[in-house]
């Protein structure tokens, strides 16, 4: 009656019908592949992020599809919301701030950036320091230690000036901690040649790149119960910051591409691994 009443040959009724009893393999492989990224990153990644991560591997996918197949998957994204952060303009007299939120760097090695935040493992606080390569938001160091002493950063940077082949002549940005204040790390710095900036005291913006890389970690990827031993939390961190958020994680910065696939495709770095 309803095809008669809408002049649709009963044919097209029957052949919807029998469409629905029949999967889409296509569509299926494709829930597939979504279901797995949102695993991988452990229910962090969004719509634009998992079109980033498909069409990097050869997928010709849109944004809108991926939506809708995270709709029918039930699969939400973690993402916090914004934080408003205030704002100040005291510079410490003999360190000043050179970088002043120049954030966009034409090369690597150029500027880094480092700072630290606390991570909860074995019932107790430990303490995450990383250094930044600002040209793609490359992480080039880190260190956790559950003291957050000078020896924390130094540390930091020492992995990162041996991981980039000990370049001359950059400058280092961070807050005013007393951590990158210390005479232990600033003689550090002067050993390698490397120049100093700080940002205004209580300034989150001026250091907003590490500010934005902590906040990924913490709401991407430790996990709501917490680490059980150190052991655990160096791998597990390791394998984010220099695997998962260097190489996999899309980076809006970078048009879509992770911090080191960018680097790598613009051919700018040379046996940096």
């Amino acid at each position: 009656m309803l095809c008669e009443v809408f002049e649709i040959p009963r044919s097209c009724y029957y052949d919807h019908c029998m469409r629905r009893r029949a999967p889409d393999p296509e569509r299926v492989r494709l829930r597939s592949r979504v279901n797995e990224l949102f695993g991988q990153s452990r229910g962090a990644a969004g719509s634009r992020s998992i079109v980033s991560m498909m069409q990097e591997d050869g997928e010709q996918i849109g944004r809108f599809k991926v939506r809708g197949l995270m709709r029918e998957l039930g699969l939400i994204s973690k993402q916090p919301g914004s934080h408003a952060y205030k704002k100040a303009t005291v510079e410490r007299p003999d360190i000043q701030n050179i970088l002043n939120q120049k954030f966009d760097v034409p090369a690597p090695n150029q500027v880094w950036c480092g700072d630290i935040t606390y991570i909860w493992v074995q019932g107790k606080w430990h303490y995450l320091a990383v250094v930044m390569d600002l040209f793609a938001r490359r992480v080039v160091g880190w260190a956790l230690s559950n003291k957050p002493d000078s020896d924390l950063v130094i540390k930091a940077l020492d992995m990162a000036y041996e991981q980039r082949g000990k370049p001359q002549g950059l400058l280092f940005h961070s807050d005013q901690g007393s951590q990158y204040g210390s005479r232990h790390f600033r003689q550090r710095l002067w050993r390698y040649r490397i120049n100093q900036s700080m940002s205004r005291r209580g300034n989150c913006y001026d250091n907003s790149p590490m500010e934005r890389v902590f906040r990924s970690l913490k709401t991407e990827w430790i996990p709501t119960v917490d680490y059980t031993t150190a052991q655990e939390a160096q791998r597990d961190i390791s394998h984010y910051l220099m695997h998962r958020y260097n190489w996999i994680r899309p980076h809006q910065f970078n048009n879509g591409l992770a911090p080191a696939q960018s680097e790598k495709r613009l051919n700018v770095v040379s046996g940096i691994s």
